[in-house]
Formats: structure tokens, sequence, C-alpha cells
């Protein structure tokens, strides 16, 4: 049987999607592609997680697209790869749960798309980051737009234009991850990290990551119609709104029995 490529590890109200090529650096290739696009539809369907967290397993979170497959590729089937892999990243934008990348050694190329296209990073220590793709001969064949919205357009096109390398130090320096931790420590950190987005009614999770991609998109947020939607139809809000009510209650009279 054909290892699986991809491994969904589910512990509700987090799950952890992980790549599954740590000899090849966990290289994007077609195979793992197509597993990775069906991975995506079933976790789209787990109503019980909030977060999904995006690893690699191994000495790599992602060393971008296999150069020993794309050898092999014609012009056409390159382009038809680099727009398959497009639609994926693209997907994690439309997932309901909030996805979280735990970067640990490189993020290349691809890899560093597949980073930046989830909503928050964090990154180990010793994690690299770069776009050697311009020092290869080819520019990136995806993903441009997001990094020039995630990074802005000086950093972006440091990054894209000199195909340079940079340490995790510089990575949270320049905003492309949220945090830095030791080796060590990753795997536990980016869970409490999950766990504590999750505390939030799934609701709101997504109807705030929905209004950001419409927006990014270049269409309406529609943030006052999901507010109000939410907050006079949505279960959670209610029962938040009314604790909090019940909450700040006792503490006025408690404050007014003291003062008696």
């Amino acid at each position: 049987m054909t290892a699986a490529l991809i491994s969904l590890d589910v512990q509700a109200p987090v799950a952890w999607l992980r790549l599954e090529r740590p000899r090849a650096l966990n290289a994007l290739n077609r195979p793992l592609a197509a597993e990775l696009e069906a991975t995506l539809t079933e976790v789209a369907g787990l109503a019980d997680v909030a977060v999904l967290i995006v690893a690699g397993r191994g000495r790599a979170f992602c060393a971008g697209n296999d150069i020993a497959e794309m050898a092999d590729l014609d012009a056409a089937e390159a382009q038809a790869h680099a727009e398959r892999l497009a639609r994926i990243l693209d997907t994690f934008a439309r997932l309901p749960q909030v996805t979280l990348a735990a970067i640990d050694g490189h993020a290349l190329g691809g890899g560093l798309m597949l980073a930046l296209a989830q909503d928050l990073r964090i990154a180990s220590d010793r994690a690299r980051f770069g776009f050697p793709e311009v020092s290869l001969g080819f520019n990136p064949g995806y993903g441009i737009a997001r990094v020039l919205d995630v990074l802005g357009g000086a950093t972006a096109r440091d990054l894209l234009l000199t195909g340079r390398t940079i340490h995790a130090s510089e990575a949270l320096r320049l905003g492309v991850v949220n945090r830095v931790v030791a080796a060590a420590t990753l795997e536990a950190s980016a869970t409490a990290w999950a766990r504590e987005i999750a505390r939030a009614p799934r609701e709101a999770l997504a109807a705030t990551k929905e209004i950001v991609a419409a927006l990014r998109d270049g269409e309406r947020g529609d943030e006052p119609a999901r507010f109000g939607a939410l907050l006079r139809v949505g279960a959670p809000a209610r029962e938040r709104l009314q604790t909090f009510l019940e909450r700040k209650g006792r503490g006025r009279q408690l404050k007014s029995e003291r003062l008696d």
C-alpha cells in the first residue's frame, strides 16, 4: 500500500493536518496535492473543529514545489499544476475553521505560500523562510497577490525579487509570522494557541474569517449584516451576552453590599 501523504489528527476543537513527505522535505507534488484536496473537503465538514493547525512532518514545514517532478513537466502541465495549487491555497481561506501554520525548519517557495495561506503563523526559532524561485530562473507560479496582501509591498518585493532566505527572528519582525517559540515547544505552543482561539464561538470565528476573505477579494464584507444576524439569531452570542450581564449585575450587587 502507498503511504499517505497527508494525515489528519482530530482532537476537537482542534485538528492537525500534516504533510507526510519528510524524506522529500514535504515538497508539493501532484499526488500530495490530490490528497490535500480531499483532506480539505473532509475538514470543511468537521463541525466540532474550530481551529486547523497545518504542519509538516520531519525537519521541514515544506520545501516548496517538488523540483524533481517539475523537471519532467511540460509548459501546459506546469501551468495546470500551479493553477491547482493556487486553488488549494484559496480553499484554506474558505474553510469555516481558523487555520494556523506551525512552521519548523524550512518554508520555501510554495511552502512559504502555503504558510501565508493560513490565517495565523507560529514558527520555531530554527525556521527559515524565502522565495528562491528567481534564483532558479522562474517566478512563483501562484500566490503573489497573497504575499502582497499579508506582507505589504516593500517586504513582499524584497523577498520575491532577492530570493534570499530569512531566519525566524527576521520573519517575526517583518510580519511573516505572528509568533516565534523554541523548537522543542512548537507543537505544545501551537496547540495552546489554537485552543485559546477555539474558546470563541465557532460561528463568530467563521463569520469574521468570511468577512476578511471577501474584503481581500474586493467584495463587500457585509459586517453590519453579519453582526446583526449573530447578535440576534446566534445562540452562542445571546448566551454569552446574558452571562456577561448577569456577571456585571452580580458585581454591582456585591459592590453595593460592601458600601452598605
